[in-house]
């Protein structure tokens, strides 16, 4: 058939299958840099938002979900509960992807700021419940720190703590990736949209 894919087929092609641990590899490079340069970003999204705009929102939230699992895993168990905000992200970025919103700066940072956006409000309660509200950021938990201490409510606080950090950070992370993202070869990018044969579940 040549009409277009959904974007919710699921592509089992050795590439797609292949994208997940690259992805993953990827987003911890981006975790350890940001913490040896003691940034006030995780930067740990960049492969999975890279793996949305290449395979779709399917394999991206894959990508996400089991890169926070291996690291809960073997590193912070408490990441393995971002695994959902991580999931969030790249469905938000597959989607938007599959949309045609990758064509420009411009629109990357608008990407990045519906990504940042919905980061917060999924890890919103996930910080409540496991951290008192906060995210272990320098900076969003002196925001937390500022707004609780002004008797602004403690979801209110969090909301504004996930919203300093993860903004800015997701913003970064969409147009780091959407930069190597022009920058592959475009047949290398045809694997991943359908040029290759695939199985669909």
């Amino acid at each position: 058939m040549m009409s277009k894919k959904s974007m919710w087929t699921l592509k089992l092609s050795t590439a797609a299958i292949a994208l997940i641990p690259a992805a993953i590899g990827i987003n911890y490079l981006g975790k350890l840099f940001a913490g040896l340069l003691k940034l006030p970003l995780w930067l740990d999204s960049i492969g999975t938002v890279l793996a949305s705009m290449l395979a779709g929102p399917i394999i991206g939230a894959l990508s996400g979900i089991i890169n926070n699992v291996i690291f809960g895993l073997t590193v912070d168990p408490i990441s393995t509960v971002y695994a959902i905000t991580s999931g969030a992200i790249g469905l938000v970025v597959g989607v938007m992807a599959y949309k045609g919103w990758l064509k420009s700066i411009k629109t990357a940072i608008v990407i990045g700021l519906v990504v940042g956006l919905v980061a917060a409000v999924v890890s919103t309660p996930l910080n409540i419940i496991f951290w008192g509200g906060q995210t272990g950021n320098v900076w969003g938990d002196a925001f937390y720190a500022f707004l609780v201490s002004n008797n602004f409510p403690v979801w209110l606080a969090s909301f504004g703590d996930s919203i300093v950090v993860d903004v800015p950070d997701k913003v970064a992370t969409v147009i780091v990736s959407y930069l190597i993202f022009r920058g592959l070869p475009k047949n290398f990018i045809s694997i991943f949209r359908g040029s290759d044969k695939i199985e669909e579940l």
